[in-house]
């Protein structure tokens, strides 16, 4: 078989090698002319993967190493019978150990007991942010529409009631133009007006969700602003991203772990479809050691933990000196950060060596994910 992978792709040529050649293109700007001859398309989210693109090609088989498919026409391919696979919850540690990290630049863990957090959507990354939060002893107010209607539960808040009373709302809604539940320009000059003033809101869900001018307008009234994904990627709006605390290059959920598992979950979903024994086991990289965290000396050694594994003000600062740019070049320069971006480890990758009066702070590390030691003669 003839494979065409984006080349941003983790380990697809060691996955794939063992089913036919693989070939490396970008994933952005990706035509038909390039994937005509294939057999297999894997892509990630740069790439629409539209009726234009794939008509007339052989294709039997199209797969996406993300979470997300709102850039792939999936009734097309249902209908012309070609196979189709992504990685839902592949990247949800990441995204969420990226919003705990910028929740701690705002605030030590003991001040988050004063906090309410907004949760909107509670999907794979949604649920772990909720698990996360709770373990920092924050009050969470869930907002989730569909699993409402599926299940009743009235720990399912009305929008408004989670925007009125929180501290802090983070995103993480699929994008939906239509429907029951659209979430394009969700947040909109409605939605930020009705927020409790001097709130922060975290967007790490997809860049139209909200409306960018109607953020800039009301950047004032709120207490901080996290942006990882924008609405003109890779042209990102400069300006919004001087008024961000907290701005990334779209890399919240970029960690290393993330990137294996959309891999070998494609990879396992694509063996079932052509009946083949799954060859590719990527397990041991998931072990991978990453070191030590010593916060004996810190007076929060959660946030201290936190910092040490995923210093997130690195991405920040690195995005900033792309913003000062000219657009074409801005543009460039955001996808060199995604493609270029250093291995990142999740949590449970490290070991906290807590002292013996630090064994609070042992117990919400492991909630956290990590593997946290009390050391009883430290």
């Amino acid at each position: 078989m003839h494979i065409v992978a984006d080349k941003s792709i983790l380990c697809v040529t060691e996955a794939f090698a063992d089913i036919g050649a693989v070939t490396l293109i970008e994933g952005r700007g990706m035509s038909r002319a390039e994937i005509a001859d294939a057999d297999i398309l894997l892509v990630r989210s740069v790439t629409p993967v539209t009726s234009e693109l794939v008509a007339g090609t052989k294709l039997r088989f199209i797969a996406s190493a993300t979470s997300g498919i709102e850039h792939i026409d999936v009734s097309y391919l249902k209908k012309h019978g070609i196979g189709f696979a992504y990685a839902p919850g592949s990247n949800a540690r990441s995204v969420a150990q990226y919003v705990i990290a910028a929740i701690l630049r705002f605030a030590g863990r003991e001040k988050l007991r004063e906090f309410t957090l907004g949760i909107i959507g509670v999907g794979n990354v949604g649920s772990l942010v909720h698990l996360y939060a709770e373990s920092l002893n924050m009050r969470c107010v869930l907002n989730d529409p569909p699993k409402f209607r599926e299940s009743g539960d009235k720990q399912y808040r009305p929008i408004g009631e989670v925007l009125e009373s929180s501290n802090i709302v983070t995103l993480h809604v699929p994008l939906e133009k239509q429907g029951r539940d659209p979430t394009f320009h969700l947040v909109n000059d409605g939605f930020l007006k009705r927020m409790k003033p001097g709130a922060v809101l975290i967007n790490t869900s997809r860049g139209k969700v909200v409306d960018e001018n109607a953020l800039k307008k009301a950047r004032r009234s709120l207490g901080g602003l996290v942006i990882d994904v924008w609405d003109n990627e890779p042209r990102f709006d400069a300006d919004l991203c001087g008024m961000a605390d907290i701005a990334t290059p779209h890399i919240a959920g970029y960690s290393y772990d993330g990137k294996i598992k959309g891999t070998l979950m494609i990879h396992r979903v694509f063996c079932a479809f052509f009946n083949k024994k799954p060859f590719w086991n990527p397990e041991q990289s998931l072990l991978e050691p990453a070191g030590v965290i010593d916060p004996t000396g810190a007076a929060d050694p959660v946030s201290y933990a936190v910092q040490s594994a995923y210093p997130i003000m690195r991405d920040d600062g690195a995005l900033r000196k792309t913003a000062l740019l000219n657009a074409e070049n801005r543009g460039k320069s955001f996808d060199a950060l995604r493609a270029d971006y250093p291995k990142r480890l999740e949590f449970p990758h490290y070991i906290v060596k807590c002292s013996e009066s630090q064994g609070n702070y042992a117990k919400t590390l492991r909630l956290l994910g990590f593997t946290a030691e009390s050391n009883r003669h430290g």
